[in-house]
C-alpha cells in the first residue's frame, strides 16, 4: 500500500469515527426533548408539556459539555483576540445550555418536587464547577483583557465598549486574575457554596409546605367568604376536608393576620410565618447562614476585599457599603418615628374597644385595618371588591398601550405549549405596525411546588447581533386561586406588586440592544423601572376603566377613590421599617467579622442597636431570607429597592409635573428610550439624568412616605 492511500484511508477511517460521534451526540440532543431547538410558532417556544425531570439532569450536563467545548474553542484560538472572534463569540456561546435553564428555572420555582430537588442537589456543585472552569479560564481572560486593553486605547462602538467593560468587569471580580492557588480555593469555594445555597432553599420550602394551620368552622371570624372558600379547597387538596387551610405563605398569612378576630390563632399563624428556618431542628438555616457568611468573607479576600459587602457594590449604583447605608441611616429615624405614632393608634382603638391587649407583632394587621377605617373611613376588604385579577390584567395591558404602545392578544389555545393549565399567553405586538415583540406567560396561582412570592422572567431575551430575537417573558405571583365560579379579589398591595412585576416584563420586551450581556441589569437600578410602573394603578384612568365592582359591574365610587389617595402614605411607619430592617441586617451581617458569628444572637444584638420596634418583626428574618442566602443576587444589594424608591419618587414627580401627566406623550416616550429601552448599555446613572435632566433627589422619597410636610 502506498503512502498516499494509507494516509487516506486514515482519514476516511476518522471521518467514520467522527460521523459516528456526531451522530451519538445529535441521537442524544434528539432523545432527550430538553436539548432540542426550540420549534413552533413565533420564533419557536419552549416545549413545556415534553419536559420530565428525569431529563433535566443528563440535559443540563451535555449543555454544560457543549458551552465548555464553545469556551475552549474561543480560548484556544492562534487567532489575534478581537472582539468579533472573542466577545462575539462568548456571546454566541451557550445558547443550548441557555434552553435547558428554561426548563431547569421552571422545575425549581414553578413546579418543584423531591424528585426535582433531589436532582438539583446533584447538580449545584457539578454547575458550580462549570462557571469556575470558565471564569478561571486563563487563556480566555488574557484574550478578554486584551480586547479589554485595546478598547481603552482605540474605543469600539458604544455598545460594544459596553460589553467589553461588562465582560472584563464580571471575569475580574471571579477571580480570573487570581493565582492557581487562589483559583483552586475561590473554586472550591463557590462549589462549597452553591450546596449550602441549596439546601437554605430546600429549608425554607419544608417549612412552607409543612406548617399549615388548619380551622374549624368556629374559628373564622373575621375572614370574608371568597377568603374562606380558598381556605377550605385548599384543606380539601390536602386531604382535611370540612377544615379550612392557612398555609404557611405571605399569600395566606397576610389577610389572615389582618382580618381574624382570633388573636391565639394570629398568633399561631405569625409564628410559623416568621420562624421558617429557625425551629432548631433538621431544617434550621442559621448554622448554615453563618458558613455562608464565612466563605464568601474568605472569598472576597482572596480577591484583596475587606469584606463582602466592598466586592459587591463595586459595580452598582451605591459603588460602596458607605453609600448604601448613608441612605438607608437617613430614612430609619423617620420609619420608626412613625411606627410609634402607627402603635399608639392601635392601641388606642384597643383600649377603647376594652380588648385588654397590648400590641404584639401579631396583632399589627388586625389593629391598622381597625386605624384605616377610623382614620379613613377605608376598609381594605371594601377596595378588594373593586380588585379583580382579570381587571388588573386588562389594566396592565391598558397602561402597556398607553406607554410602549403594546397590544397584548390571547394566542390560540393549544398554540403554545404551557406547563401548568393555571399558565395563560398572550402575544405581544406593536399597536402601529403589528410588528411582533414577544409573548407574554402568566402564571398567577399559589400551588405546592411553587415558591413563594412574586417574580418576572425571561425565557428568551431580545438581541440583534445575529438575528433578531423576540421576547418570551413571564410573570409569576401566588394568588390565591378562587372557588370555582367566583372571582380571584386581591388586596391593594397584592394588586400593585402585580403592576410592578409587570414592569419587569415591560423592561423586557422594550430591550433595545445588540449584545445578551447587555440585557442584564445593575441590581439597584433594575427595580426603579418595576416600582415606578406601580404608580400607573392609581391613575384616573386605571381606575375609571378597570376597577369596578366584581358583581355589579360599577365603577368604585369617587369617595373610595378619594380614600384611598387620602390614606396613600398610611401604614408607611411599617412597611418602611420592615424592608429597611431585613435591607440593614442583610448589610450589617456582611460587615461583620463572620468568624464564629452566632446567627440567631447577632439579628437580635443588632435589632436591640437599630432600636427596631417591637410591634413588628424584618420583612424577612435572616433563617429564611431567601433573597440574600439562596444564591447571590440580593446579597449585600436589598437595600436596593430602597435605592430605587429614590429614583421612583422622583420620577413620578417629573410625570405629575408635566401637562399630560402619567399619560404625557413626551414623558413616556423619554421614560421608554432612556430608562427601558437600553437596558445595561449605558450607565444607570447617565441614562437617569438623559431622563430627568439632573440626578434623583432624596427629598422626593421623604415627600412621597409622608415623612416631611
Amino acid at each position: 500500500m502506498n503512502k498516499q492511500k494509507h494516509t487516506t484511508n486514515i482519514v476516511l477511517l476518522y471521518l467514520c469515527i467522527f460521523s459516528i460521534i456526531l451522530s451519538c451526540k445529535n441521537s442524544e440532543n434528539t432523545s432527550n426533548v430538553l436539548l432540542q431547538e426550540w420549534t413552533g410558532p413565533y420564533g419557536g417556544v419552549p416545549a413545556f408539556d415534553k419536559m420530565q425531570v428525569a431529563d433535566i439532569e443528563s440535559a443540563v450536563e451535555q449543555g454544560m459539555t457543549e458551552n465548555l467545548e464553545e469556551i475552549d474553542a474561543i480560548a484556544n484560538s492562534t487567532e489575534a483576540p478581537t472582539f468579533e472572534n472573542t466577545i462575539e463569540a462568548m456571546e454566541r456561546s451557550g445558547s443550548t445550555l441557555d434552553n435547558v435553564f428554561t426548563y431547569y428555572g421552571i422545575l425549581s420555582s414553578n413546579m418543584s418536587s423531591p424528585e426535582f430537588r433531589e436532582v438539583q442537589a446533584r447538580l449545584a456543585p457539578k454547575l458550580s464547577g462549570f462557571s469556575s472552569k470558565i471564569s478561571q479560564n486563563e487563556k480566555l481572560f488574557e484574550r478578554i483583557k486584551t480586547v479589554y486593553d485595546n478598547a481603552q486605547k482605540t474605543p469600539l462602538d458604544d455598545d460594544q465598549q459596553r460589553v467589553v467593560e461588562l465582560i472584563y468587569t464580571g471575569f475580574a471580580m471571579r477571580g480570573a486574575a487570581l493565582d492557581a492557588e487562589k483559583k483552586a480555593r475561590y473554586a472550591a469555594i463557590d462549589k462549597e457554596l452553591s450546596t449550602l445555597y441549596n439546601t437554605f432553599s430546600d429549608n425554607v420550602l419544608h417549612d412552607e409546605e409543612n406548617y399549615v394551620t388548619f380551622l374549624d368552622e368556629n374559628q373564622l371570624g373575621g375572614l370574608s367568604d371568597g377568603f374562606i372558600k380558598s381556605a377550605a379547597a385548599i384543606a380539601k387538596s390536602k386531604g382535611q376536608d370540612g377544615k379550612y387551610a392557612i398555609t404557611n405563605t405571605r399569600s395566606s398569612m397576610d389577610p389572615f393576620l389582618t382580618y381574624s378576630t382570633e388573636r391565639d390563632l394570629r398568633k399561631k399563624v405569625w409564628t410559623n410565618y416568621y420562624s421558617r428556618g429557625d425551629n432548631n431542628d433538621e431544617y434550621d438555616n442559621k448554622s448554615l447562614i453563618a458558613e455562608i457568611l464565612k466563605l464568601r468573607r474568605e472569598r472576597v479576600e482572596l480577591l484583596g476585599h475587606k469584606n463582602y459587602a466592598e466586592w459587591r457594590l463595586q459595580d452598582r449604583m451605591a459603588k460602596t457599603p458607605e453609600n448604601a447605608m448613608q441612605l438607608m441611616e437617613a430614612v430609619w429615624p423617620s420609619a420608626i418615628a412613625r411606627v410609634a405614632e402607627e402603635v399608639a393608634d392601635m392601641q388606642a382603638i384597643a383600649d377603647a374597644n376594652g380588648d385588654k391587649i397590648t400590641i404584639e407583632p401579631w396583632d399589627y394587621r388586625f389593629y391598622a385595618e381597625k386605624v384605616r377605617v377610623a382614620k379613613y373611613d377605608l376598609n381594605s376588604d371594601e377596595v378588594k371588591q373593586y380588585l379583580q385579577l382579570d381587571k388588573l390584567r386588562e389594566a396592565m395591558f391598558y397602561v402597556a398601550g398607553r406607554l410602549f404602545n403594546y397590544k397584548f392578544e390571547p394566542v390560540p389555545e393549544g398554540s403554545v405549549a404551557v406547563f401548568h393549565e393555571d399558565v395563560k399567553v398572550w402575544e405581544v405586538t406593536d399597536l402601529d405596525s403589528g410588528e411582533h415583540i414577544g409573548l407574554w406567560y402568566l402564571d398567577p396561582f399559589a400551588r405546592e411546588g411553587k415558591r413563594s412570592g412574586a417574580w418576572a422572567t425571561t425565557y428568551r431575551s431580545h438581541t440583534t447581533f445575529d438575528g433578531k430575537k423576540t421576547v418570551l417573558a413571564s410573570n409569576n405571583s401566588n394568588f390565591i386561586k378562587a372557588a370555582p365560579g367566583d372571582a380571584v379579589l386581591v388586596s391593594w398591595d397584592d394588586a400593585e406588586t402585580f403592576f410592578h412585576e409587570f414592569g419587569h416584563a415591560l423592561h423586557f420586551f422594550s430591550s433595545n440592544v445588540k449584545y445578551p450581556t447587555l440585557n442584564g441589569g445593575v441590581r439597584d437600578y433594575t427595580e426603579f423601572q418595576s416600582q415606578l410602573l406601580e404608580r400607573w394603578l392609581s391613575t384616573d384612568e386605571v381606575i375609571s376603566k378597570y376597577l369596578v365592582h366584581y358583581k355589579t359591574g360599577e365603577v368604585i365610587p369617587d369617595a373610595l377613590v378619594a380614600k384611598i389617595k387620602k390614606a396613600a402614605t398610611f401604614n408607611q411607619g411599617f412597611g418602611t421599617t420592615e424592608y429597611l430592617a431585613s435591607a440593614l441586617m442583610d448589610m450589617k451581617l456582611h460587615l461583620a467579622d463572620p468568624e464564629g458569628i452566632d446567627v440567631g444572637a447577632f439579628e437580635k444584638e443588632t435589632l436591640d442597636a437599630l432600636k427596631m420596634p417591637k410591634e413588628l418583626p424584618m420583612r424577612h428574618r435572616t433563617p429564611h431570607f431567601s433573597h440574600v442566602f439562596s444564591g447571590e443576587g440580593y446579597a449585600t444589594a436589598y437595600y436596593g429597592y430602597m435605592w430605587a424608591d429614590v429614583l421612583t419618587a422622583d420620577a413620578a414627580e417629573a410625570f405629575t409635573q408635566s401637562p399630560g401627566g402619567f399619560y404625557d406623550k413626551d414623558m413616556a416616550n423619554k421614560l421608554v428610550k432612556y430608562l427601558f429601552a437600553p437596558r445595561n448599555s449605558m450607565d444607570p446613572a447617565k441614562a437617569y439624568r438623559l431622563f430627568r435632566g439632573r440626578d434623583a433627589q432624596i427629598e422626593a422619597l421623604m415627600r412621597d412616605r409622608g415623612f416631611v410636610e
